[in-house]
């Protein structure tokens, strides 16, 4: 009996970047780009929340979903500059980014908040992408299997994997032009296949994705896909790496 193949999802996370205008002007330019792309490959952009209703509109009858950065464990309440889920999916949001680095780090995200928000996209129908990876300071110290499984195991409490991306995103190289090695990219994502326990997950990698590293990337057998920061900002960029060689 074959084992099932894990999607491929090709991510772009726009975080605080484009207006309405912006983002619709990318998306006239980026859509012919994108035509002859695979339907095996999954496009996302997870844009800024001004944003989703104006996409929402124009990315009916294409083949590209739309994401969102965040989401609350609540359903509704007294959470000031939080969205929940339902807010989403009313949308026609599909995706949703959770517990990246960013937040964790400017925002006081912990693997406990993380968790209920996977589980509160979840409930909702969401598909949430959780992202893990360790600062430069952890690896050198020799704590990135550690801290990894650790992230893995508060975070994944009651969550259901078959509905689930994961990305793998080594903090030193988010924003910073470096990017891990595809050997040690691998790797570690392959570790994080196991401590999950799913041959089929998705398990993308992150950080310093360009048009000029994707196909090795993509070459390698655990990374089944690229949550994309800065290069996502550019249809002609974007577009190269969702049509990956």
């Amino acid at each position: 009996m074959e084992c099932p193949v894990p999607q491929t999802v090709i991510a772009g996370n726009w975080k605080m970047y484009k207006t309405q205008r912006e983002a619709l002007a990318f998306l006239q330019a980026f859509l012919p780009l994108v035509s002859g792309v695979p339907a095996a490959r999954e496009l996302v952009l997870c844009v800024p929340f001004t944003a989703l209703v104006p996409l929402a509109d124009k990315l009916q009858g294409t083949s590209i979903q739309l994401g969102a950065q965040n989401v609350h464990w609540e359903d509704q309440g007294a959470f000031t500059g939080e969205i929940a889920a339902p807010m989403l999916v009313e949308l026609g949001v599909r995706y949703v980014v959770v517990g990246h680095s960013e937040r964790r780090q400017y925002f006081g995200e912990t693997d406990q908040t993380v968790n209920g928000r996977l589980r509160a996209a979840q409930a909702h129908g969401l598909t949430p992408i959780l992202c893990v990876g360790e600062t430069k300071q952890q690896r050198e110290a020799g704590q990135i299997e550690s801290l990894i499984y650790r992230q893995l195991d508060q975070a994944l409490v009651g969550v259901d994997p078959d509905n689930l991306v994961i990305a793998y995103e080594p903090i030193w190289a988010i924003g910073t032009g470096l990017t891990c090695e595809t050997q040690e990219a691998n790797r570690v994502i392959g570790l994080i296949r196991q401590r999950v326990g799913r041959p089929d997950i998705t398990i993308q990698y992150g950080g310093s994705v360009k048009p000029g590293n994707i196909d090795e990337l993509m070459a390698a057998p655990e990374i089944n896909g690229v949550l994309v920061g800065g290069a996502s900002l550019e249809p002609e960029s974007f577009a190269r790496i969702a049509n990956y060689c």
